[in-house]
């Protein structure tokens, strides 16, 4: 079976692009940054003919509108999704043609109320079960983004969809999930990100619990954080994403023009750490562009937030498809020039220190607060002695914890993060703030006291 998968490592999901026979194919779970599909739908001579969303998508908005009005396909959608723009509704059993396959819609709730799995079948060929956010390669997707009196119920459909929806397919049944692992919507994943039914059932914890009960009380205990732009997806993508030919993108705006846009908006930096401590625009948000952008964009930013953009060597239409690809479609301009035009038209600049594992501990001995801003689950290999723990989402919100009269060092995994949080914690008047270059590796890797 030809699958095609589109990864987006951030997300931590996979969308999925499937020959179907006489020139067609299926696409599975696209998010916004159609051209993919439509780029690699064309080299292989195919027409996007079906579209296949499995559930309400929490964590980026749908693409399936934007590709249909590309290519006429038809978008199929659980029918309890209610969908507000044109699709064709489906049922648990119901039985879709197409090409030379025919593709099963299988009920399996949990994740979401509404969700549904997909088995395409060809004649003499193994099956292939597109899965979404039921069950994933080593675990399943998490059961607490609709509310929290609905998350006991979700988790016993999750439990019932993990012991009966899939029992009639077989072991060598090929498994598409969305979800995987780094996925904010998922739990208990590896580092895999397709296998087959025998795989999971031979390896997967969450197949093997026995009681219901026992399921119920565990699973909701292993979910990250949330992030906060989560609970805002599923109504856009059921009302029906605006399609993206129809958002204009940001103006180029010379140094005069962006300064005095700044104040109805918020500055982005997309640049390098290293590029950012060396001068940025006062009160920007650092948020290099990396896998990670996108989930960083909408957890931080309110929405309808004006958005600017400073740019180095980065796309602006990576900047601006990653950041639509999270909601947001107001773009008020990038600076034109980039922050050596600001420079040389004489706006003020800031500067941040940005230093490595010797200079952050010769602060620390000289009385700087380690801050901590990565998730709880990371803290279990250890963190710099005496750090004090905000997680990057809930910084904003707890700013009071620290103190302002001594110099703050923050880290995180690699960088970037502790680099947004030096930025966060700048607009809100500290100073003394220090940036960690490699993070809580490069403090490991130099042997410096690990709690």
């Amino acid at each position: 079976m030809n699958v095609i998968p589109f990864v987006h490592e951030g997300l931590g999901n996979s969308s999925y692009l499937v020959e179907l026979g006489e020139g067609e194919a299926a696409l599975v779970d696209p998010d916004r940054v159609a051209r993919r599909y439509l780029q690699a739908a064309e080299e292989r001579g195919w027409r996007i003919s079906t579209i296949l969303e499995t559930h309400l998508h929490a964590d980026f908005v749908s693409g399936a509108r934007d590709v249909a009005q590309a290519t006429g396909a038809r978008i199929f959608g659980s029918a309890g999704a209610e969908y507000r723009f044109p699709h064709h509704g489906v049922a648990a059993g119901e039985r879709i043609q197409s090409g030379h396959g025919e593709i099963e819609v299988i009920g399996s709730p949990g994740h979401t109320p509404e969700h549904v799995s997909y088995v395409l079948r060809f004649e003499r060929r193994p099956p292939a079960l597109f899965s979404g956010g039921s069950l994933i390669v080593g675990g399943a997707a998490r059961t607490d983004l609709i509310s929290p009196q609905m998350t006991d119920e979700l988790t016993r459909a999750q439990y019932r969809t993990l012991q009966k929806a899939f029992t009639s397919l077989p072991d060598e049944t090929a498994l598409y999930p969305t979800h995987g692992g780094g996925s904010f919507c998922s739990t208990g994943a590896g580092g895999d990100r397709v296998s087959t039914l025998g795989e999971e059932r031979a390896t997967n914890p969450m197949l093997a619990f026995e009681e219901e009960d026992e399921f119920a009380r565990w699973f909701p205990t292993t979910f990250p954080a949330a992030p906060d732009y989560f609970f805002r997806m599923r109504p856009i993508n059921q009302q029906g994403p605006r399609l993206s030919h129809e958002i204009a993108p940001p103006p180029a705006l010379p140094p005069d023009e962006f300064d005095r846009a700044r104040p109805q908006g918020l500055v982005i930096d997309v640049r390098t750490i290293a590029a950012y401590a060396e001068a940025h625009v006062p009160g920007s948000l650092s948020d290099s562009l990396r896998d990670d952008y996108a989930t960083w964009l909408g957890w931080l930013v309110p929405p309808d937030t004006r958005l600017l953009f400073v740019i180095g060597d980065e796309s602006l239409q990576r900047v601006v498809e990653q950041s639509m690809l999270v909601g947001y479609e107001r773009f008020t301009g990038w600076l034109e020039g980039g922050i050596e035009a600001w420079t040389a038209a004489g706006k003020p600049v800031e500067q941040s220190a940005l230093v490595d594992a010797k200079q952050a501990r010769k602060a620390l001995l000289s009385g700087a607060i380690a801050l901590d801003v990565r998730e709880p689950a990371e803290l279990q290999g250890g963190r710099v002695e005496g750090a004090i723990d905000v997680p990057l989402g809930t910084l904003e919100a707890n700013v009071d914890q620290l103190p302002k009269d001594r110099p703050i060092v923050a880290y995180c995994g690699h960088g970037e993060r502790a680099a947004t949080a030096i930025s966060i914690l700048e607009r809100a008047g500290f100073e003394g703030l220090l940036c960690l270059d490699g993070g809580f590796g490069a403090w490991k890797e130099a042997s410096y006291p690990v709690t």
